[in-house]
């Protein structure tokens, strides 16, 4: 649980950096340059330590990691972060303790009991509430954006942490990052000459939050998110989650000057207690 709480801390940055990065820069650059920079990281991690490449048996689910979490959520999220602010796309993120214990039963031989069940739904259901309170009960189109990013993110995260219970929560990262790095390297190449003068007119706030993104975002938040899922299972430390929403509001509220409203610590307060709760629950291990 704490090595799962460590990296939703970093997680939880990465919505108020991306729309610090996206401010100047292109989205699918912010995107797709996080996942090349971070496939540089892994190559020499994986060459100083001398990994052994992976099995065959590894490839669906590093594929799955590298379509979820390396392509389709920082994709979607950084389109988003065009048009809604951060403190908004952190509660519908928030769905993704439940989309990744539902992705977990389905795929990963996880059963969460029906008191699990009852935490995730209730936990799911604070912060889609203040979604729409906050949007004045409709759903923008940047949400339909953000749900599907949450969707992709949630395979990724469950096959990736069941997965790092055979490689280890390095290489699994680090795998799919140079799995994904032939398709995208070419795209971004494209990109920085496509846009060359716009992206070497970026700002260094556009510059820092793009490193953020790459460095610890795509990368080193991965090494104690998935350490943390092989330890404890995907479903149950997949609530930590629970509590990102209110981290990224803390995060724009320090780094964008968002405002941070009396109501947002009142669910935040309801949402800890169903973690506390959930995280009592009893989730069979297949």
């Amino acid at each position: 649980m704490l090595l799962g709480l460590i990296g939703v801390a970093m997680f939880s940055l990465t919505l108020p950096f991306t729309r610090m990065a996206v401010a100047d820069l292109d989205p699918a650059f912010v995107a797709l340059g996080r996942a090349v920079t971070a496939a540089c990281c892994a190559a020499l991690w994986l060459g100083w330590n001398k990994a052994p490449w992976p099995p065959r048996s590894a490839l669906i689910p590093l594929a799955c990691v590298a379509g979820g979490c390396i392509i389709g959520f920082p994709w979607l999220t950084s389109i988003a972060m065009r048009s809604v602010p951060a403190t908004h796309g952190a509660v519908l993120v928030g769905m993704l303790p439940l989309a990744t214990a539902v992705w977990a039963a389905l795929r990963g031989g996880e059963r969460p009991s029906a008191g699990f069940w009852c935490m995730a739904v209730l936990g799911t259901a604070l912060v889609a509430g203040f979604a729409l309170h906050g949007s004045g009960g409709s759903l923008r189109p940047a949400d339909l954006a953000l749900l599907a990013a949450v969707l992709l993110a949630a395979m990724g995260y469950a096959e990736g942490g069941k997965l790092a219970q055979r490689l280890g929560a390095p290489q699994v990262i680090c795998w799919a990052l140079l799995l994904a790095a032939p398709v995208l390297a070419p795209v971004v190449a494209w990109l920085l000459w496509h846009d060359a003068a716009h992206i070497a007119a970026a700002g260094a706030r556009a510059w820092a939050g793009f490193a953020y993104i790459s460095l610890f975002s795509m990368f080193i938040a991965f090494f104690f998110w998935y350490r943390g899922m092989a330890l404890g299972g995907v479903a149950r430390v997949g609530q930590v989650q629970l509590v990102q929403p209110f981290l990224t509001m803390l995060g724009a509220a320090l780094l964008l000057g968002e405002a941070l409203e009396w109501t947002t610590l009142l669910f935040a307060l309801a949402v800890i207690v169903v973690v506390g709760a959930g995280r009592k629950m009893q989730v069979k291990r297949g």
